[in-house]
């Protein structure tokens, strides 16, 4: 056989393949790298405000098929930054902060074959650590909303490319970020009740099975 057939007939066969065993792919993994922005608290008693510096996230998505156009989705994400603060007599004008997003929902598609749109809703907590001697740690119900496009995606591989935005709900009752004790008694955050914002941005490569 000629060389050129031969790669003919090894695409064609790869092609047949993938397109047959297309419908038996209910489950898919995206591991992404992406880009948090924005992030805001305001303190209590106080016209301080924390902000969350931009950064770098990651994280993972699993989805599984559950009609022609909707997906069920697990979404985790994780961001790792320093919020600044507005007022340097706090107790710390800057720490490290961790947040860790983990939420259940599903996505709905519009129509495509090489470029599929979606639109992503889930819902579920987000919790916060930060990284300070008088650090506590707090867990917020939290949603999102993304909007994307899969590329290939009835392929076994393929691409995720999304922006979406997250939303924590804070109450007037946390003191984020404090210890209490008989010998100690200090805050690194104290918040009063707030929408805690961020959106971000991320590409993944898509593998279904």
């Amino acid at each position: 056989m000629c060389p050129h057939k031969a790669i003919i007939t090894v695409v064609a066969f790869l092609t047949i393949g993938d397109g047959a065993a297309a419908d038996d792919r209910a489950n898919e993994i995206t591991a992404f790298g992406g880009y948090r922005f924005g992030g805001t608290f305001e303190a209590q008693d106080s016209d301080a405000s924390y902000e969350w510096q931009d950064a770098s996230s990651w994280g993972l998505v699993w989805n599984h098929a559950y009609e022609a156009n909707t997906e069920i989705e697990v979404f985790f994400s994780r961001q790792t930054t320093t919020a600044e603060f507005s007022d340097a007599t706090m107790v710390a004008p800057t720490v490290d902060v961790e947040t860790t997003t983990l939420q259940l929902g599903g996505t709905y598609f519009g129509a495509g074959d090489f470029v599929r749109p979606y639109l992503a809703a889930t819902l579920g907590g987000t919790h916060i650590r930060v990284e300070a001697s008088v650090a506590d740690s707090d867990t917020f119900i939290a949603a999102s909303l993304g909007v994307g496009i899969k590329v290939r995606p009835g392929s076994r591989a393929g691409l995720r490319l999304e922006v979406r935005a997250h939303g924590a709900l804070t109450s007037d009752s946390t003191d984020l970020f404090c210890r209490t004790g008989p010998d100690l008694n200090a805050c690194a955050i104290q918040v009063r009740g707030n929408l805690f914002g961020q959106v971000e941005a991320f590409a993944g490569v898509v593998l279904r099975f």
